[in-house]
């Protein structure tokens, strides 16, 4: 199989939020996993939930562990620029015939489940077993797995991970989870094995003392991110990289990461802490864990580019995560005019997102993108909720127009910011990194 084919084949699988609506898919990616041998169970892992935050926090502990000298696999959800990074060693995503390969290897065990009483697997929970695989037959030593969405009934709840890790606990995917935080943190505690570590940053009254029952009846050891450790904000070496002191029982660890967003700081809080977690054989010295995340990349992630006008790209899919990228943008470029460049999955909670950002210096271009199993809010609609919190807005529906346009209003000290959902961003991120110039004034 071709690696084109083997994408081909990915999209006419089940959308994972309708495959979520499913009631027994838990027991079915037991049963696919099964006819594919039960991968999950050769490898050590660490299962990564939380409403924000996660990826950056999996990806974290990656490169902790792997500044250690192990061979790390990690799967996170979703991917920017193609496919094949859902399934990385060590920060290297699989080899695209590689994949193909894997998944043309599976393919008997689909059209068996196609065949039986829980039906196919979605595309998650087929990326998600072709991560297990690989990360199988390559023997890793230990595996950072991201939850897709809750806890209780994602694919991904079927390993028993050395350490468990809720970032925190926040109103996004309602129409799976629930419409309380309570029972949205009940959800996301359904990944708290029996005598398992939990590790969490969550600061919600409600969310925290679900976590803590959670774990008290699973008789796992809890750790509280700002019960457990002290973070201290140091002046950073360069304008565009953060520094900071994360104070531990065990050890002070001085970090300069090459990040903006100070919510950051709190990730690899998190991150630290569950290594420490770790089993000895295992766990890192506080000096590979410095090393590790003074070399960190995190694309999607307040990601910037210094130029004129600059451009910064930000996965901000929910209100949590709109939240922590007002606070960094206030951070990181007080008094500077933004100009956003947004589009927002249906589903999501437009006004609470663009409530957020109403009081920046900003002006919004609002567009759409158009992928298989997911729509756009109507930039139109999007525009008239910016209007209404006296916010200034303008449609654009062509995502390499909106960017354009903002470049092209964009004065030299402006920073146009690429947001909202994966989608828009990793479109305009890839057209972006292909045709850096900037562009003349543009009108629209």
């Amino acid at each position: 199989m071709e690696f084109a084919a083997a994408v081909a084949l990915l999209e006419t699988f089940t959308a994972e939020s309708a495959s979520r609506r499913h009631p027994g898919r838990l027991d079915r990616m037991r049963a696919f996993l099964r006819l594919l041998g039960d991968p999950q169970n050769s490898f050590r892992s660490i299962h990564v939930g939380g409403t924000a935050g996660k990826g950056s926090t999996a990806t974290m502990c990656a490169a902790i562990l792997g500044s250690a000298g192990h061979k790390v696999g990690l799967h996170t959800k979703p991917h920017l620029s193609n496919v094949t990074e859902r399934a990385r060693i060590n920060g290297v995503p699989i080899e695209e015939s590689r994949f193909a390969a894997l998944l043309a290897d599976m393919v008997p065990a689909i059209d068996r489940m196609r065949d039986g009483s829980f039906g196919v697997p979605s595309y998650f929970e087929i990326l998600v077993a072709l991560s297990f695989i690989f990360f199988a037959r390559e023997k890793v030593d230990i595996a950072l797995i991201e939850v897709g969405v809750g806890g209780r009934l994602d694919g991904t709840n079927v390993i028993h991970p050395l350490v468990s890790i809720l970032t925190n606990v926040g109103f996004d995917h309602v129409e799976i989870l629930g419409n309380t935080i309570e029972e949205i943190a009940t959800d996301k505690c359904g990944i708290i094995k029996t005598d398992v570590p939990i590790v969490t940053a969550a600061r919600r009254p409600a969310a925290l003392e679900i976590i803590r029952t959670a774990a008290r009846s699973k008789r796992a050891p809890l750790t509280v991110v700002h019960e457990a450790a002290r973070i201290e904000k140091l002046p950073p070496l360069t304008q565009y990289a953060q520094a900071c002191q994360v104070t531990t029982a065990r050890a002070a660890y001085q970090l300069t990461m090459p990040l903006l967003g100070e919510f950051q700081s709190v990730n690899a809080a998190t991150a630290i802490l569950a290594c420490e977690r770790l089993p000895e054989s295992v766990a890192p010295q506080p000096s590979e864990v410095v090393a590790g995340l003074s070399t960190l990349s995190l694309p999607g992630r307040m990601e910037f580019y210094p130029s004129r006008p600059s451009v910064m790209f930000d996965v901000a899919h929910n209100v949590e995560k709109a939240a922590a990228l007002r606070r960094g943008l206030e951070s990181s470029f007080a008094g500077r005019r933004l100009i956003f460049v947004c589009a927002i999955a249906e589903g999501k909670d437009v006004e609470g997102m663009i409530a957020l950002w109403s009081g920046l210096p900003a002006h919004f271009i609002f567009t759409t993108f158009d992928v298989p199993h997911r729509a756009a809010v109507p930039a139109q609609k999007a525009a008239q909720i910016a209007e209404h919190h006296g916010v200034p807005a303008r449609v654009v529906e062509h995502p390499k127009t909106a960017l354009a346009a903002a470049r092209g209003l964009a004065l030299d000290d402006d920073v146009v910011i690429v947001t909202g959902s994966t989608f828009i961003v990793a479109m305009l991120r890839s057209w972006f990194l292909d045709d850096p110039a900037p562009l003349g004034p543009l009108h629209v």
